[in-house]
C-alpha cells in the first residue's frame, strides 16, 4: 500500500494549468483506474504505462491502482501525463518519498519506456517558471524549452528520470538558446517587376497596419506582393515572439522550435473551413488567424472561400481574439493579424486587362462579387487594383534590394 503525488500541466488554449497526479496502490483485485475527467487518450495511458514499466524493468503491482488527475472538474487531454503517472506507480509501489514538490513532469510514454514529444511544451515551461518550479520533459521538446530562461531538464527514457530522482545520474539541463535574427528571410520587393502603385499601397498598409484587398488578373503579381508584406513589418519583440511560438507549440507546428523575429505569414487554401481559419475541433486548436498572430494572414482567391468561413473572420478582426466555446470550457486564442486578400476582377479573370477575352455576363459578375459580404469588405481599409504587368517590366534588369530601406 502506498501513495505518491506528483505535479504536471494540462493544456487549455494557451493556458498550461497545474494538474496534481495522485497514485494510490492498495490491496484487492488487480485493476488500474484513472479518474479526473480523462479523455480517451488519458484513459488509455494505463495500458501504455503498464507496458512501459514492464519493458523498463519496473514491476507493476498486482494490486488495485487508482490514479487521480486533479482538479477533477477540468477535462484532461492527451498523453502528456504518462510520465507523471508512471513515476507515481513506481514511487507508490516502493513507498518512497522523492523530492518532487518543486518539479513538474510532462511526457508521453512509448511502450519501450522512451519519451515522446507533447504539444504545448513552451506554455508549460513558462507556467512552471512562473510557479517557481523546474520541469522535466521529453528531449524532443528541448528546443522549445530552450527559448525560456527556466530550469528545464531533457529526458529520453523513463529510467533516465528515475535515476535523476534517485540521485544516481543527473538529467542534462536545457541551456537557453539564442533567438534567430533572420530579418531578411522574407523575399524582397525588388523581385516584383513594375507595380509601383501596388508597392506604395503595400508600404502604406505596413506603416498603418491596414487590411488590404488586391484586385487584378491572374499573373499580375498579387501573391508575390502579399508574401513580401511581412518583410516591411517591424521585427517582433521578445514577448511577441514567445506568444507566436507558444501558439505554434499548442498547434504542433514545427516553427515553435525555430522562432524568428520575422512576423508570421499564413496563406491557407481557399477550401479551408471556418474551424481551420478561426480554430476549433473537439480538442480546440488554434486556427490560421491565431497562427498569424502579430503577422499577416493572406487569403488568395477570396471569393472562393466559403461564405461561413469568411463571415467568421469579422469578430476576430475587431476584437483581436478568437473565442471557442465548448460545454465544459471556453478557450481564447490571440488573433491580432493583418488581413491581406486577393481576388480576380471577374470569374474568368480577364475583365479590364486591355483585351477582349472576358466573356462574363453582368449577372455572372454580380454573383461573383456578392460572394463577399459588405461588412467583410468594410474591414479592408485599402482596395487597390493590380494590373497586368507589361513585357518591358518583366524584362527589366534585376534591381537591388528594396525591402530593408522601405522597412526603415
Amino acid at each position: 500500500m502506498g501513495l505518491a503525488r506528483l505535479l504536471s500541466r494540462g493544456q487549455a488554449g494557451l493556458v498550461a494549468y497545474e494538474v496534481t497526479v495522485e497514485v494510490h496502490i492498495t490491496g484487492g483485485l488487480p485493476g488500474f483506474a484513472v479518474t479526473g475527467l480523462p479523455a480517451a487518450a488519458v484513459r488509455e495511458s494505463k495500458d501504455r504505462v503498464k507496458a512501459a514499466l514492464l519493458t523498463s524493468d519496473h514491476a507493476v503491482p498486482a494490486s488495485r491502482i487508482t490514479v487521480h488527475l486533479g482538479p477533477a472538474d477540468i477535462p484532461k487531454q492527451g498523453g502528456r501525463f504518462d510520465l507523471a503517472i508512471a513515476l507515481g506507480v513506481i514511487g507508490a509501489a516502493r513507498n518512497v518519498a522523492w523530492p518532487t514538490n518543486d518539479m513538474e513532469f510532462l511526457g508521453e510514454l512509448a511502450l519501450s519506456g522512451e519519451l515522446r514529444p507533447i504539444t504545448g511544451a513552451l506554455p508549460a515551461v513558462l507556467a512552471a517558471r512562473a510557479a517557481g518550479r523546474s520541469v522535466v520533459l521529453p528531449a524532443t521538446n528541448a528546443p522549445e524549452a530552450a527559448l525560456v530562461d527556466a530550469e528545464a531538464y531533457a529526458a529520453k527514457h523513463l529510467n533516465d528520470v528515475v535515476a535523476h530522482l534517485e540521485g544516481t545520474a543527473r538529467l542534462p539541463r536545457i541551456a537557453l538558446g539564442p533567438w534567430s535574427d533572420a530579418d531578411d528571410e522574407a523575399p524582397d520587393l525588388a523581385d516584383v517587376r513594375g507595380q509601383g502603385p501596388a508597392k506604395r499601397a503595400l508600404l502604406v498598409a505596413a506603416a498603418g497596419a491596414h487590411n488590404m484587398l488586391m484586385i487584378g488578373p491572374p499573373g499580375s503579381g498579387k501573391s508575390m506582393l502579399a508574401e513580401r508584406l511581412r518583410g516591411l513589418l517591424p521585427p517582433l519583440p521578445y514577448d511577441d515572439m514567445l506568444n507566436v511560438a507558444s501558439i505554434a507549440s499548442v498547434a504542433g507546428e514545427p516553427s515553435a522550435a525555430r522562432p524568428t523575429r520575422l512576423p508570421p505569414f499564413r496563406a491557407p487554401h481557399h477550401t479551408s473551413s471556418g474551424h481551420a481559419l478561426v480554430g476549433g475541433g473537439s480538442r480546440p486548436r488554434p486556427g490560421e488567424i491565431s497562427l498569424a498572430h502579430r503577422g499577416v494572414l493572406f487569403l488568395d482567391e477570396l471569393p472562393e472561400f466559403g461564405r461561413t468561413a469568411l463571415e467568421a473572420l469579422r469578430e476576430p478582426l475587431e476584437s483581436g481574439v478568437a473565442r471557442i466555446s465548448r460545454v465544459h470550457e471556453q478557450i481564447t486564442f490571440p488573433a491580432e493579424f493583418q488581413l491581406l486578400a486577393a481576388m480576380n476582377p471577374c470569374p474568368c479573370g480577364f475583365l479590364g486587362d486591355g483585351t477582349d477575352r472576358c466573356q462574363c455576363s453582368p449577372s455572372r459578375l454580380e454573383r461573383y462579387r456578392e460572394r463577399i459580404s459588405g461588412p467583410l469588405l468594410d474591414r479592408f481599409d485599402l482596395h487597390i487594383e493590380v494590373p497586368r504587368v507589361t513585357f518591358d517590366d518583366v524584362a527589366d534588369a534585376p534591381r537591388a534590394a528594396e525591402t530593408p530601406a522601405l522597412r526603415e
